[in-house]
């Protein structure tokens, strides 16, 4: 069933990140990266089924080569921690065929981004296993009409009350601000192009024939009380996909089987509810009396199995203190307020265990992988060091410390990518309070999921308790509708007597 993913992230040469090896991985193709000189060779790549660049029409047309396109957004940024690319990471619908979603992503990359003035690189990855998606990297420094690369940002003279231009004496310039020359970076502009891909999407379902639809809000924003799934991972859902369980597929499954059991508990709460209403206005609802007398008098049931039948249902409600419709009714509001507050409460555990679960995971990759990172730098420091060196050999010796780091960088890729994400996570998380020595805080996420996991099972244990309730009532609203049932069936037999006589 189709699904809404829709991740945004930006491509930073000060994260370490480079757009042609980027672009180079997401296309599958091998491109070198002029501004420092590696090669990025991802031919071996799979399940890449689609792949264009899509162009504003101003845009020189050499750029329609991914290699020229990326090359030439490397050259234009000098700085060191240059912003190079955006790219959104987005879900396809399952239901459509690989045509049909192409032609769909070209239309929302077309519409959303390139007739806004974004170069687009757009790569259709789908293995077979159920997950096709779509990476798109979309510059960030427009193209101007004549074709040449603009500014991200222009001055703009601050101006007094009469309109002139102020002049700082300290810097000995007229003072100035800085206006972004398109609006891109507007955060608005995330839930637009969320909003613009449900809207396609859904509208390419229904045209295709399909009653699914995808929906980007949150199960709380739609009014959909379930307690949400966690978010997999690649790597995860990789694992997953070869049959090997995952401790998030595992949890995942747990919280499925846990709103499935709590929508089936409300559902035959609500039904109890609305038995109530109608036997309340019967103007002679039976008496507890009535009800255990009915239960212990059951046909086809041995003797015992009648009597403890019927001493469940009387403790049941002399523990609740039920003698009457009325307050056998107050009860089983009581029991919807209950499972209410149950699936509330799981919820927010369940948010929180999901939370602990990514710091500890995220802390644990940090102190995994942080030799490996340190090594990667060691030899990446030697590099730009032989860079500065001049003479005899220097050549060849920064040729060598190049190739030494690009070797080690390829052969731990996924550990660096690791390390980098639990490290930029993790000063997100504890801000000031990271220390990459001493990582305190992870022995304390631990106790508090082991807390939480205490927390959790108490809940269950409620709801299993609301559960026994559950069919306590069920079982006295077979009783009533037994007796409800013979006083219909006595009167009818009166007014057919009276009419024989």
């Amino acid at each position: 069933m189709a699904i809404f993913h829709s991740h945004i992230q930006i491509i930073s040469r000060g994260k370490g990140k480079s757009a042609v090896a980027a672009a180079a991985y997401r296309a599958g193709e091998t491109i070198k990266n002029e501004y420092d000189g590696i090669v990025h060779d991802y031919t071996r790549k799979g399940g890449i089924v689609y792949t264009e660049i899509l162009l504003p029409g101003y845009a020189p047309a050499e750029y329609s080569n991914r290699a020229v396109l990326w090359n030439a957004v490397e050259k234009i940024e000098k700085a060191s921690n240059s912003r190079l690319a955006r790219e959104l990471d987005i879900a396809l619908p399952v239901e459509l065929t690989p045509e049909q979603n192409i032609s769909l992503i070209r239309d929302y990359v077309n519409h959303t981004f390139v007739e806004k003035g974004m170069c687009a690189d757009l790569c259709v990855h789908d293995s077979g296993k159920g997950n096709p998606h779509a990476h798109i990297m979309l510059t960030v420094r427009p193209i101007e009409q004549d074709g040449n690369w603009g500014g991200k940002q222009k001055k703009e003279y601050i101006l007094d009350n009469d309109g002139n231009k102020i002049y700082d004496p300290k810097k000995r310039q007229y003072k100035c601000r800085s206006i972004p020359s398109t609006d891109w970076d507007n955060r608005e502009n995330a839930d637009k192009w969320r909003a613009a891909w449900e809207d396609m999407a859904n509208a390419a379902l229904k045209r295709y024939g399909f009653d699914s639809r995808i929906d980007r809000r949150s199960y709380e924003e739609q009014g959909i009380e379930q307690i949400p799934t966690i978010h997999m991972g690649v790597a995860a859902m990789q694992m997953e996909h070869r049959g090997i369980a995952t401790e998030r597929g595992n949890m995942n499954r747990d919280i499925e089987v846990g709103n499935k059991e709590i929508r089936q508990l409300r559902a035959r709460i609500t039904k109890l509810d609305k038995w109530i209403e109608e036997v309340s206005e019967n103007p002679a609802p039976p008496t507890i009396s009535e009800i255990i007398t009915e239960r212990l008098s059951r046909q086809g049931e041995s003797g015992l199995y009648r009597l403890k039948a019927a001493a469940g249902i009387f403790n049941f409600l002399m523990n609740n203190e039920i003698y009457s419709m009325a307050d056998l009714e107050n009860k089983v509001v009581e029991m919807g307020g209950k499972v209410q507050s149950i699936r509330t409460d799981l919820k927010k555990v369940e948010r929180r265990v999901d939370t602990l679960r990514r710091h500890i995971e995220h802390g644990e990759n940090f102190r995994k992988y942080r030799k490996i990172k340190t090594k990667y730098e060691d030899l990446y420091a030697q590099y730009k060091a032989a860079q500065k060196e001049t003479g005899f050999g220097a050549k060849r010796k920064t040729q060598k410390a190049h190739e030494a780091a690009n070797d080690f960088y390829e052969s731990h890729r996924a550990e660096l990518a690791m390390f980098d994400n639990a490290d930029k996570y993790l000063r997100d998380v504890l801000q000031g309070r990271f220390d990459p020595k001493k990582l305190s805080q992870l022995s304390k996420w631990r106790e508090e999921l082991a807390v939480m996991a205490v927390g959790k099972d108490a809940l269950y244990q409620d709801y299993y308790a609301l559960k026994d309730e559950t069919k306590k009532v069920e079982e006295i609203k077979r009783s009533v509708t037994e007796i409800l049932k013979s006083e219909v069936l006595g009167r009818t037999h009166q007014r057919v007597r009276g009419m024989e006589i």
